[in-house]
C-alpha cells in the first residue's frame, strides 16, 4: 500500500455530556491530565472513569461539529493529495491518536505521514503530545516509517491567512 496521511486532531467534549460530569471530569483533569503521577489516588479510577464515557460518548454533527469538521478536513485532504486519510484525537474523542497510528500502521502502508491542523509552533499537543504518540508507534510498529509533516513554515502560514483576509475585505 502506498503512504497514507494521520490527521492529528485536538478533540472536543460532545456538547450534550452531562454537565455535572463534564465539570467533574475537567476538574480532575486540571489535576491529573498534565501529572498522571498519583495513580494512587482514589479520584484518580473516576477521572479514568469520566474520560472513558466522554470518548466514548455518541458523536454527531449536532453535538460535535469539531469532530464533525475533522472529518470533513480528512475527506478534503484525501481528495487534495489523493492518499487515504484516517482521523484521530489527542483527546475528549475517539479514536485517539495512538489507535489511530496503530489502524494505519495495520494497513501496512510503506509510510504514515502525521499532519495537524495546528499551525504555530509551541502549542502542547502539537509539539510535544503528536511526537511521543508517533515515538511510541514507532516502537510498536519498527518496520513502518512515520514521519510528522510539521512544523509549518511561518511565511506559509502567514501568506495561507494573508489570503482568507482578503476574501473578507
Amino acid at each position: 500500500m502506498k503512504s497514507l496521511i494521520v490527521l492529528a486532531m485536538h478533540g472536543a467534549p460532545p456538547n450534550d455530556f452531562p454537565r455535572e460530569k463534564a465539570g467533574e471530569f475537567f476538574r480532575l483533569h486540571a489535576r491529573f491530565g498534565l501529572n498522571p503521577g498519583s495513580k494512587d489516588d482514589p479520584t484518580f479510577a473516576r477521572y479514568l472513569e469520566l474520560e472513558s464515557e466522554m470518548v466514548k460518548w455518541p458523536r454527531t454533527p449536532i453535538n460535535d461539529p469539531f469532530r464533525a469538521g475533522a472529518v470533513e478536513l480528512a475527506d478534503e485532504l484525501k481528495k487534495s493529495s489523493g492518499l487515504d486519510v484516517i482521523v484521530g484525537f489527542n483527546e475528549f474523542c475517539a479514536p485517539s491518536l495512538d489507535e489511530t497510528l496503530d489502524e494505519a500502521a495495520s494497513l501496512s502502508p510503506e509510510k504514515v505521514i502525521v499532519v495537524t491542523p495546528m499551525l504555530t509552533k509551541g502549542g502542547e499537543h502539537a509539539a510535544r503530545d503528536i511526537p511521543e504518540a508517533i515515538k511510541r508507534a514507532q516502537s510498536r510498529h519498527p518496520g513502518i516509517p512515520f514521519v510528522y509533516a510539521w512544523p509549518f513554515e511561518t511565511e506559509e502560514v502567514g501568506r495561507f491567512l494573508a489570503e482568507q483576509i482578503n476574501r473578507f475585505l
